[in-house]
């Protein structure tokens, strides 16, 4: 069977995550890398074994024609004009979350895929992970009744990764943008994807990225310089999201906070039952007139490579059948762009944005 040529555009910290999983697929053969940062790509091509190394995507496009799908993992600013490049010359595409930094991009993102007939998917990974799946079984056995209300956290104490992810112009923003994209996104997945009404949200930037602290951070990005990072982006944000079908989503994400402990977990509350997804799922309702207590072990936790390994594996199966629907399509990318861009608007203008 012929192999599916991949492309890597942008081969920064994440786009190792890809590029393991795309060497573990025996239906890939990983073809070509791409990045403007020659050192990193030099590097990145003797440690994967690529040749065909390129530092601009029009000219690895126009040498390659052969190639059948690109995963952009460029900084956030990047994905539009490279997922664009890209499906306008024919190749189908999956793209890094945040899908863009704004609506209008992502709308002509999917206006690209949908010209060219070319499948484009967005890199919304939580979806693939293996307490997405055990909290979805659960709710599609009706275990948890009808959920009016969720809790997304994801608080770093010392936790901005520096580099491009503090400077605005690249990032489009923070850790809202950042981290909570995953998160709103999978609590809009489990809820069935309703559409967001109306969002009340707030921002701050107090701490910044705290590159005069002595201890080290959480997390770092491969193109951070430390005290030489721009940071102009909020270090902390917090929403409350209306869906169209009553159900209430808080959202509380930060790079840098003065929190006693780090914190990265959804809750869904139910009339039947709730669930806490983190390092495992729990279940905590009732039986036979008692509150009950449940933990389904930690092999129902978010195994971030497994979850990776499954989205890629999802992405090639799209690529080899026609057949097999896209669990994260480019529509579902543009409607987490308005509630991102609604809750930025809505820190700015002090008050409630609907949509």
């Amino acid at each position: 069977m012929k192999k599916i040529k991949i492309a890597v555009v942008g081969v920064g910290s994440i786009s190792g995550m890809h590029i393991k999983s795309y060497l573990a697929d025996e239906r890939v053969e990983l073809y070509a890398f791409c990045d403007i940062n020659e050192e990193r790509l030099k590097y990145m091509g003797e440690k994967y074994g690529i040749t065909r190394l390129y530092t601009d995507e029009a000219e690895m496009l126009a040498a390659l024609p052969e190639i059948d799908a690109v995963s952009v993992c460029t900084w956030n600013s990047a994905h539009a004009p490279c997922t664009i490049m890209a499906l306008n010359a024919g190749k189908h595409v999956l793209c890094e979350k945040p899908m863009a930094t704004n609506v209008e991009d992502a709308e002509a993102m999917m206006a690209a895929a949908k010209a060219n007939n070319k499948l484009l998917m967005i890199g919304f990974v939580r979806r693939f992970g293996r307490d997405a799946d055990t909290v979805l079984d659960l709710i599609e056995n009706g275990n948890l009744g009808e959920i009016y209300y969720a809790k997304a956290q994801n608080i770093r104490r010392n936790g901005a990764p520096g580099g491009w992810f503090g400077d605005k112009s690249r990032s489009g923003g923070g850790p809202l943008i950042d981290l909570g994209v995953h998160s709103i996104d999978l609590v809009r997945y489990l809820l069935g994807k309703p559409r967001a009404v109306s969002v009340y949200g707030s921002a701050f930037t107090k701490l910044g990225n705290r590159s005069d602290l002595k201890v080290k951070k959480s997390y770092t990005s491969v193109s951070s310089k430390g005290a030489c990072d721009v940071y102009d982006c909020e270090d902390l944000a917090t929403a409350m999201v209306r869906f169209e079908n009553g159900a209430v989503l808080s959202v509380e994400m930060s790079f840098s906070l003065n929190v006693g402990k780090t914190e990265n977990s959804i809750q869904l509350f139910g009339v039947e039952s709730g669930v806490h997804m983190e390092n495992e799922v729990q279940v905590f309702g009732q039986m036979n007139g008692y509150l009950s207590d449940t933990s389904l072990g930690r092999s129902t936790g978010l195994d971030v490579d497994d979850a990776f390994m499954k989205e890629i594996n999802h992405f090639v199966d799209c690529l080899c059948d026609e057949k097999t629907v896209c669990r994260a399509p480019a529509e579902d990318g543009v409607e987490l762009m308005r509630i991102l861009t609604a809750i930025y608007k809505s820190a700015e203008c002090g008050h409630e944005v609907t949509l």
